[in-house]
């Protein structure tokens, strides 16, 4: 056997270099490095040696340039992933939550963090974590219950096993997720004689499960005796690229579709059978057809409580779930009839059973009375005195954007009118982490698509309170040249979950910065906070100056922010649907007693 002797971090990087997807693309697409003392000796030594066929960039925040990483991959429908290393201590625990947020979202990426010595010479070493009952522990066991697989690099011919269980995990269609490589910061410096054979290139290839007979069978029989079905497109009609498979099905066999946070821009919003976004955020449309569904046909979708109205939503008491998906702990959830397959194979080959078998199709005006609201509530105001809506805002974006253009967001007022207004007319041109919806995804997020996809417009919708969070990938935007527009909404605090305070009774408190505890006045210069990292910033006092800043954002060449001051208060009159956050059973406040007494009748009604 030809060895060659190499550090274990030599070796994990050159392992890396040479794992391809099916489309002849290195499935690691880069590394984001932020270097400490865990990491700088054997990891930073090893990048550099191979800078020209793996590119490491740095980032800002660990958990921000994670985040990049993350929204690259989903961008990509899952076609390509990054890496993440950081040093142990702090810079590991920071990517805790980026962890988390992937593993909520089925999206894959690698972390490298530096862990403590395993010969324990040093101990307690500089941010080493000391568990007084078991020695074995580290920060890094955090990413333990976040990660679809973990290993401790304890030795360097461990690599020979845990390298190929990773890129298995992250390029499985049903385990898929966050893979977590702690990395003794001893043993990335330590050398092995690694077999040649170990870094030749390899091609992983996406595996689409056929589905169990009997289980096509229950499915193919339950469709066969529906009168209303109705499609629930989730995110894994993105990844599973079946986008086309769906229209096929939908148009061949008349059935309405309506879609999650996840899975719009699946069909686009102009199609016929397109009724629109479903659930808590969703439209009348979607919602009507839902409510009178006898067949709920999920493909590729978790069934989150937005999408199904905390179950309120499929009012029909004959109503059955059959639920289209790869992995069966989503396919089998709420007695559902499964069908664990992938979802281009499973609706290809549903189809060719039904055959001629079709539907009468709902009404098209249901459609079109929910987009003339649509497009009531976002039209530019007539009155020019009060502050924007969010909805005003979302149409002026709209009428400047192209059909190439990918709008993103995660959290905050904007997923939910996003998800009930804006109008996705290709795949994947909708971006949505609404399945963590973690603040401070934006920026880093909107930097990830774009170098995801280069030839698109990427335009981030972030209000003032997720943009302080974390905005510092704004300076790593500028400084790479990777061009995005960003949009801040100032309603001057947390403007949606003051809301939802307001709608569960509850006084104003702590959420728009009027009613904190302060001394000073509240008033931060967004624009001049991100001009001070290099954008190109500016601040519009309406929505037709809007529109003209961001019809110069797309001829610019660098990094646009615009900020606009909206009202916190405003919300479409029209659409969405019950959600189930439970009101307190005692108060002093009348307000909360009578949101209570509505909150038991909508439970009661539930069940």
């Amino acid at each position: 056997m030809t060895t060659i002797r190499l550090t274990a971090a030599q070796a994990m990087v050159r392992y890396l270099a040479a794992q391809m997807n099916e489309h002849g693309e290195t499935f690691i697409a880069g590394v984001w490095a932020i270097f400490g003392h865990g990491n700088v000796a054997g990891m930073g030594e090893a990048l550099y040696g191979i800078r020209d066929e793996l590119t490491t960039y740095r980032g800002q925040n660990e958990q921000s340039m994670a985040h990049a990483a993350i929204a690259y991959a989903k961008q990509l429908g899952r076609r390509r992933a990054m890496a993440v290393t950081s040093s142990i201590g702090p810079g590991a625990t920071n990517m805790v939550t980026a962890a988390a947020l992937a593993h909520v979202n089925r999206l894959p990426v690698l972390f490298i963090p530096g862990d403590v010595f395993a010969n324990r010479g040093p101990d307690p070493v500089l941010q080493q974590i000391e568990d007084f009952g078991d020695g074995t522990i580290s920060a890094n066991d955090c990413f333990k219950p976040v990660s679809r697989y973990f290993d401790r690099i304890m030795r360097p011919e461990q690599l020979l096993t845990a390298l190929p269980r990773a890129m298995r995990t992250m390029t499985d269609p049903a385990d898929c997720g966050p893979v977590t490589l702690a990395f003794c910061q001893d043993v990335q410096a330590e050398a092995f004689d690694y077999p040649v054979s170990f870094f030749e290139k390899k091609i992983w290839h996406q595996r689409r499960p056929e589905p169990d007979l009997g289980e096509f069978e229950a499915a193919v029989a339950a469709l066969k005796s529906a009168s209303h079905p109705v499609i629930v497109a989730g995110g894994g009609v993105h990844f599973s690229g079946a986008t086309e498979a769906l229209k096929s099905f939908a148009e061949r066999h008349r059935i309405p579709v309506v879609e999650t946070q996840a899975g719009k821009s699946a069909l686009a919003w102009d199609h016929d059978l397109n009724f629109g976004p479903v659930g808590v955020t969703g439209a009348d449309s979607a919602n009507a057809i839902a409510e009178k569904a006898d067949l709920v046909f999920g493909v590729g979708t978790r069934f989150q409580d937005f999408t199904t109205g905390s179950w309120a939503l499929f009012k029909n008491p004959s109503a059955r779930l059959l639920a289209l998906n790869v992995q069966p702990y989503d396919s089998a959830k709420h007695n559902a009839i499964s069908l664990t397959a992938d979802a281009r194979v499973g609706l290809e080959k549903l189809s060719k059973a039904l055959g001629d078998h079709s539907f009468e199709a709902p009404e098209a005006g249901l459609k079109q009375a929910w987009f003339a609201k649509a497009d009531a509530v976002t039209a530019a105001p007539k009155d020019g005195n009060s502050l924007p809506t969010d909805m005003q805002v979302i149409g002026a974006v709209q009428r400047a954007s192209r059909e190439n253009t990918v709008v993103m967001c995660a959290a905050g007022t904007m997923p939910g009118e996003l998800h009930q207004l804006w109008k996705a007319k290709l795949p994947l041109s909708y971006h949505m982490e609404y399945g963590f919806s973690c603040m401070g995804y934006e920026i880093a997020g909107g930097l990830g698509i774009k170098m995801a996809e280069p030839e698109r417009d990427v335009v981030v919708m972030v209000g003032d309170g997720s943009y302080m969070m974390m905005n510092s990938e704004l300076a790593t935007s500028v400084a790479m040249g990777v061009k995005i527009t960003v949009v801040i909404t100032d309603n001057r605090g947390y403007g949606c979950i003051n809301r939802l305070q307001m709608g569960t009774g509850g006084a104003e408190f702590n959420n728009l910065y009027a009613h904190t505890t302060h001394a000073n006045p509240i008033a931060i210069d967004f624009a001049a906070h991100a001009a001070s990292m290099g954008a190109d910033a500016r601040k519009v006092s309406s929505i037709a100056e809007l529109e003209a800043a961001l019809a110069a954002a797309r001829e610019a060449t660098v990094t646009t922010v615009i900020v606009i001051d909206t009202d916190p208060y405003p919300t479409p009159d029209a659409g969405g649907y019950w959600w189930d956050v439970a009101v307190p059973e005692v108060s002093a406040r009348s307000e909360v007693n009578d949101a209570r007494a509505a909150y038991e009748a909508a439970l009661k009604e539930r069940q």
